[in-house]
């Protein structure tokens, strides 16, 4: 499997610095205060204009991994103006009040962003059951990746799950993102695991103590690049 480098992008800056420091895909968000939202479909023609790189859009209308009815709905009739606009893809997942994945919410996106592929986010890190969120998630139709920290409070916490999800059979669709620090490349290497997520850890926030307050660096791009190659 080809190793992976997504990069998370907030506007058009962000995104040609990605691909100059050598990431291979773009995961598109707004407010990520709130954990990153849906962006405007105007952010994501913009990058497409000046960015060869595939964007993985998300599709979430507030903080948390529920879905009303009405937020569904929205949502849905934003798959074809994102997709018009240039998405190579979606990111979305829904866990239900009990913590378990929501599959109705979930295989209604399915349907309404198919053909392109999906990423189910880190919703399955927050489930009551993280096995049988697997379990429910792993077999979904058009599933590109599950971006994964093994556990809600980063990879630090999660690297036991991520190396079970490895050893059973499911490493090529983790994304391992959520605190990843380059300390934790190596072991999951090891592991099998092949893609990597990074957003605050390659932007340079000057003097700021928000991480993302500054734009994406390619430099640090280039950085996780040579690191997840093993170079």
């Amino acid at each position: 499997m080809t190793k992976l480098l997504e990069v998370i992008a907030l506007d058009v800056r962000d995104a040609v610095a990605a691909e100059a420091g050598g990431a291979d895909r773009l995961e598109i968000v707004s407010d990520m205060s709130s954990g990153g939202l849906t962006p405007s479909a105007e952010t994501v023609a913009a990058i497409a204009k000046e960015c060869r790189l595939p964007q993985m859009v998300m599709l979430r209308s507030s903080a948390g991994f529920a879905a009303t009815p009405q937020e569904l709905d929205r949502l849905r009739r934003n798959v074809k103006e994102l997709a018009q606009a240039g998405a190579g893809g979606f990111v979305f997942g829904f866990l239900t009040a009990d913590g378990s994945v929501d599959l109705a919410a979930t295989e209604a996106l399915i349907h309404a962003v198919a053909p392109l592929p999906w990423t189910f986010h880190r919703a399955v890190d927050h489930a009551a059951d993280v096995r049988a969120a697997w379990r429910a998630v792993r077999l979904l139709p058009n599933l590109a990746t599950v971006l994964t920290a093994g556990s809600a409070q980063g990879v630090g916490t999660g690297l036991g799950v991520l190396r079970a999800r490895a050893e059973a059979g499911d490493g090529p669709l983790v994304l391992a993102g959520g605190g990843l620090r380059k300390e934790h490349v190596p072991v999951l290497l090891d592991y099998g695991v092949q893609a990597f997520h990074v957003g605050g850890a390659v932007r340079d926030p000057g003097s700021s103590p928000d991480r993302w307050s500054g734009p994406v660096d390619a430099a640090r791009v280039r950085d996780w690049r040579r690191l997840v190659d093993h170079e």
